[in-house]
């Protein structure tokens, strides 16, 4: 079923990676997480991949054609994607790519915070039954930024968090913490400091990190660097009752595994 992003205002509402081939990125993902694929809507670069029949995330061969990064993005949901890059423009933050249309579905663009953390934000048709969260769902996001409560004001003023309105998202400072929460249950997590403490500058910047659950994190981790993806160094930590590690997949987009009896 598939919902209009008004519906879920401020919501992240889709994971998108941009990559440079299809075929190979579908062949790693699909032995590191178990996901099935069907091409896509937007043509015969793009596909979604699937768990269990319901839709996790999409992939687009396209780094070369829009000349951006192979990355992981995260999508949030808005009412006016014009009017959300207005607001990006006017806070500090910068505009990559569009407002860009992609009919009859929306229209999306790709955009930066100020602190030059990446991500969309869409228009148009939602799938319903798709989720990100800590709960059960398949994946959750986290913000490494210089600053989670200065982020906290941009986004919000840009997507519109914690304002009175119908299935928005709110706000919450928890254990020194920006946590966003959803009906109640947390979908994202704003943390001041970098995703590779010790690593290079440009891998110390701002962004926003997409983890997937995995119920085994060594078998995951051993099976994605044999089909060509590396560990973070330093990047494997404890967390709550389990362990998560950092990775780098065969084109060098940047992920994380978290080990949960609730992943794949």
């Amino acid at each position: 079923m598939v919902v209009r992003a008004a519906e879920v205002p401020g919501a992240p509402c889709w994971l998108s990676l941009v990559a440079r081939d299809l075929r190979a990125a579908e062949d790693f993902y699909g032995a590191v997480l178990g996901w099935t694929f069907r091409q896509g809507s937007f043509g015969r670069a793009f596909s979604v991949a699937e768990r269990d029949g319901v839709p996790v995330a999409g992939i687009g061969a396209v780094a070369g054609q829009l000349a951006v990064p192979v990355a992981w993005t995260a999508y949030f949901a808005v009412d006016d994607a014009d009017a959300a890059v207005a607001r990006v423009r006017e806070r500090g933050g910068t505009i990559g790519v569009g407002p860009v249309s992609y009919p009859p579905r929306g229209r999306a663009a790709l955009v930066a915070d100020r602190e030059g953390a990446v991500f969309g934000i869409w228009e148009g048709g939602v799938h319903s039954d798709w989720r990100v969260g800590e709960g059960s769902a398949p994946a959750w996001l986290e913000l490494h930024t210089g600053n989670a409560f200065d982020a906290a004001v941009f986004y919000g003023e840009v997507l519109g968090w914690g304002e009175p309105q119908d299935h928005g998202c709110d706000v919450f400072y928890e254990e020194d913490q920006v946590v966003l929460r959803r009906a109640g249950e947390p979908v994202a997590r704003l943390n001041s400091g970098p995703v590779e403490a010790g690593a290079p500058k440009p891998q110390r910047r701002p962004r926003w990190l997409v983890h997937f659950k995995v119920r085994d994190l060594d078998a995951a981790r051993a099976v994605a660097v044999d089909r060509g993806g590396s560990v973070v160094s330093g990047a494997d930590t404890e967390w709550g009752d389990g362990r998560r590690a950092t990775l780098r997949d065969p084109e060098g987009a940047l992920f994380t595994l978290d080990e949960s009896p609730d992943g794949v």
